[in-house]
């Protein structure tokens, strides 16, 4: 119904505005009695063995919404309806901030990809705080990063901003400095910088009697060599693990007119790249760390790639704008078959 009926609606309108009318129909929808209770029984798999323990945290299923969608915690309650085992707010930021002009997200139709160039958007973690302490059970992950007008020498002080804020109203903490939109933040995924970085959130961290998991989101264009830096100072900082990966500046094998759009680019043409990034992980760590892997899934097939290739978890994001909310679902239940 989603890809017959909604989907060529949807598409027919500028992407940004039709995000925040999705937002608005399902948030208006599911404060009609019931409507929670019948998407939970349409797109909710219920199964003791969808169950995944990682990094400490015991996850419902391992199919989780990427950062990016909902932002400022806005729909976490109701997207969770949809079966997902847990959300991901973010990235936001210490203060609000428009984030660049508009327009700024565009899909590629022919390749079933977005490229978004939004900067971090965001109505500030105060604001994210007010709406996450209404959360009654769904699992949280915190996205994180600086403002725009912050140098990247005082990164740090953002991202502490952020991290006391969030500590008691999230599970875990994701550390963003992989995105494309925002000036030089990719800089800061040079060895020295992230290792002070990390390990700055982590002296924070251990501060507390029950310290929450740090992971670092990384871009799918690192290099082999850098890749084995992410992997060093993993080691260094012990944070929790890596989510590989962000959006990509690539445009290799594109077909879309508007591929030659600024900005970071997701969906299915982006598949192939996390799942080798994640392999490459995974195996030259001797799996001594949980992946979280994102990146061109839209279907369950491409699930099971990411989770063979050595991912613990998975997050979806253009595959569930493009698929729709059915694609949690049929991931979950390939998932369950394998084990029959």
């Amino acid at each position: 119904m989603y890809k017959l009926l909604i989907r060529p609606i949807l598409f027919r309108f500028d992407p940004e505005e039709v995000h925040y009318f999705t937002f608005s129909m399902v948030k208006f929808f599911s404060k009609i009695p019931g409507f929670s209770a019948i998407m939970r029984s349409n797109f909710k798999v219920k199964d003791q063995r969808l169950e995944r323990e990682v990094f400490g945290i015991k996850f419902e299923n391992p199919v989780g919404l990427a950062a990016g969608f909902d932002k400022d915690a806005k729909l976490y309650k109701e997207l969770a309806d949809f079966g997902f085992g847990f959300i991901e707010i973010g990235t936001v930021t210490p203060v609000g901030q428009e984030g660049n002009p508009k327009k700024r997200l565009f899909r590629l139709k022919e390749d079933e990809a977005i490229i978004n160039r939004m900067g971090f958007n965001n109505g500030g973690v105060i604001e994210a705080i007010e709406r996450l302490k209404k959360n009654k059970g769904t699992l949280i992950g915190g996205n994180i990063g600086k403002n725009k007008i912050t140098p990247n020498e005082n990164a740090a002080d953002d991202y502490i901003i952020c991290f006391d804020a969030l500590f008691d109203h999230v599970d875990y903490f994701v550390v963003n400095v992989s995105s494309p939109n925002t000036p030089n933040l990719r800089a800061l995924q040079d060895k020295e910088p992230l290792t002070e970085l990390l390990q700055t959130l982590q002296n924070r961290n251990l501060t507390h009697i029950n310290p929450k998991p740090i992971l670092l989101k990384i871009a799918p264009d690192l290099t082999d060599d850098q890749l084995l830096d992410i992997i060093d100072i993993i080691k260094t900082t012990q944070i929790a693990g890596v989510i590989a990966t962000n959006t990509t500046i690539s445009r290799e094998g594109l077909q879309s007119d508007n591929k030659i759009e600024v900005g970071g680019m997701s969906g299915l043409p982006l598949g192939k790249r996390s799942t080798e990034v994640i392999r490459f992980l995974s195996e030259k760590s001797n799996k001594a760390f949980p992946i979280i892997g994102v990146g061109g899934i839209h279907s369950a097939q491409d699930a099971l790639e990411k989770l063979d290739a050595g991912a613990s978890l998975i997050q979806l994001y253009t595959g569930f704008i493009y698929e729709g909310p059915s694609l949690i679902k049929k991931i979950n239940k390939k998932i369950l078959e394998r084990l029959n």
